[in-house]
C-alpha cells in the first residue's frame, strides 16, 4: 500500500529494470483489467498498476477529485522510486488523466497510450449534468451490487455524480491542451457502443479527436479495434500491448 494524504493506494510493481508503464484505470475499474496487456508484453517492462481511491483494495478518502488523481501518480512514482520517464497507459477516464499528467509533467514521460479515451467530447449544459446527478441519486440503494461490476466505487451518490460532472467538463475543454502536447500520445480507438452510450454516440466521441489529430503531429492513431469500450482490455488488449511496444520502441 502506498499512503498518500488521507488515503492509502493498493500497488502492484513488477519490478525489474525495463522501461517503467504505469497503468491508470477507467472510472471504477481496478488493476485486474491489466492483468492482459502486462502479460502480453511480459518482463521486458517494469509494469505499475493501482487502484484508484474508493476502487479495488484502495482506501476511501475525502477527495474524488481530477487533481487528486493526478497527485496519486506522483505518490505511487515517489513510492516506487521512479525517477526514469515512464509510459503511461490510460483506459477511459485513465486517459485523460495520462495526458493531463503529460501535459504538466513533459520531462517524466516517454509516452502516452490511451485505450479510448482522453477526445475532446462531454457534456457541458445544464440540463445534462443535472441528468448525470439525478441517476446517480437513483441508483444509490444499488451501489452496492454495481461495485463487483465495476459500475460504481465506494462512495456516495453525490461523489458519484461529482466524479461524472467533472469528467464531461474536463473532456469538452481538452482539445486545448492536445493541440499543445509535446508527448507522443498513441490512440487505440475502439469501434462499438457503452454502456449508457449509443453507437451513435460513441461515434461522436471518436470524431471529436480528428481536428486534434490533423493539428497535432504528435498525436497518433495506432489502431481501431473492433471491440466496444467497456471490452477493449478484455478482447482487443494485443492491440494496446503493441502501441505500448510503439512507444517504446519510438524512443530508441
Amino acid at each position: 500500500m502506498v499512503t498518500v494524504e488521507d488515503t492509502a493506494l493498493a500497488v502492484t510493481d513488477t519490478g525489474g529494470t525495463g522501461r517503467p508503464v504505469v497503468y491508470l484505470n477507467g472510472s471504477y475499474a481496478t488493476r485486474k483489467n491489466w492483468k492482459k496487456v502486462v502479460a502480453d508484453l511480459g518482463p521486458g517492462f517494469r509494469h505499475i498498476t493501482f487502484d484508484e481511491r474508493a476502487r479495488g483494495k484502495s482506501e476511501t478518502s475525502n477527495d474524488y477529485s481530477f487533481e487528486a488523481c493526478l497527485r496519486d501518480i506522483d505518490a505511487v512514482l515517489a513510492a516506487r522510486g521512479i525517477t526514469e520517464k515512464v509510459i503511461l497507459v490510460g483506459w477511459s477516464y485513465g486517459a485523460l488523466v495520462a495526458v493531463h499528467w503529460a501535459d504538466r509533467n513533459p520531462d517524466r514521460v516517454a509516452g502516452v497510450v490511451s485505450a479510448d479515451g482522453a477526445m475532446p467530447w462531454g457534456f457541458t449544459d445544464q440540463e445534462n449534468l443535472d441528468r448525470i446527478r439525478a441517476m446517480f441519486a437513483k441508483m444509490g440503494p444499488m451501489m452496492w451490487l454495481l461495485r463487483p461490476l465495476q459500475l460504481a466505487a465506494r462512495m456516495t451518490p453525490d461523489q458519484h455524480a461529482d466524479v461524472n460532472i467533472e469528467l464531461n467538463l474536463l473532456c469538452a475543454e481538452l482539445a486545448p491542451v492536445l493541440d499543445r502536447l509535446a508527448t507522443p500520445v498513441r490512440y487505440v480507438i475502439a469501434t462499438g457502443a457503452n454502456l449508457g452510450a449509443a453507437e451513435e454516440e460513441m461515434a461522436a466521441v471518436r470524431k471529436s479527436l480528428e481536428p486534434c489529430l490533423a493539428a497535432n503531429p504528435n498525436l497518433i492513431v495506432s489502431s481501431r479495434v473492433a471491440s466496444n469500450h467497456s471490452k477493449i482490455l478484455a478482447k482487443d488488449f494485443h492491440a494496446v500491448a503493441e502501441a505500448i511496444r510503439e512507444t517504446a520502441a519510438a524512443l530508441v
